[in-house]
């Protein structure tokens, strides 16, 4: 793994948008119980890591990060960030009530927020679309893994008191 090839647009806007994710996910994580929180940034890491393997690289090959297809340390960089993006789905999910009727807003808003994010990575240069692949054909893979995250938290929700007595 190399360090960066140079260190421009794309390395310091990843920068700025990494240090503002984690500011805004400390200064929103002190109410919510610390399994929980661990368990949005895993689950954020992971199915950011899981799509962008498949579709972003590996057999797909529809973008690649960063300067290179080769990795480096701002790859590294742009999966963590990643990783608050699940605990924001479960801290919004719980702060607007969100329950059968609401779900499919919900998911749709998320769903919005996840191809303006991936348009703004290409607008960035962090992304770079290849081989055809236009940023419409995102929104259904985030209507798919936004409703998995719901899914997946309502069982959370079920087992583990979701905010902290702290």
């Amino acid at each position: 793994m190399r360090l960066w090839d140079s260190f421009d647009k794309n390395e310091i806007s990843l920068s700025i948008i990494f240090v503002l994710v984690y500011i805004f996910y400390f200064w929103l994580s002190r109410r919510v119980n610390r399994q929980v929180r661990i368990l949005g940034l895993l689950w954020g890491l992971s199915i950011g890591i899981l799509f962008d393997f498949t579709i972003g690289g590996g057999l797909l090959d529809f973008y690649r990060q960063n300067d290179t297809n080769h990795y480096d340390l701002f790859d590294v960089v742009y999966y963590l960030v990643f990783a608050p993006f699940g605990f924001f789905f479960f801290y919004f999910y719980e702060i607007f009530h969100i329950n059968k009727k609401t779900f499919i807003y919900f998911t749709l808003a998320w769903s919005i927020v996840g191809v303006a994010a991936q348009w703004l990575f290409t607008f960035l240069d962090i992304l770079t679309l290849q081989k055809g692949y236009h940023l419409a054909y995102s929104f259904p893979v985030f209507l798919i893994v936004q409703t998995a995250t719901g899914a997946f938290f309502e069982q959370v929700r079920k087992r583990e008191k979701v905010w902290s007595s702290t």
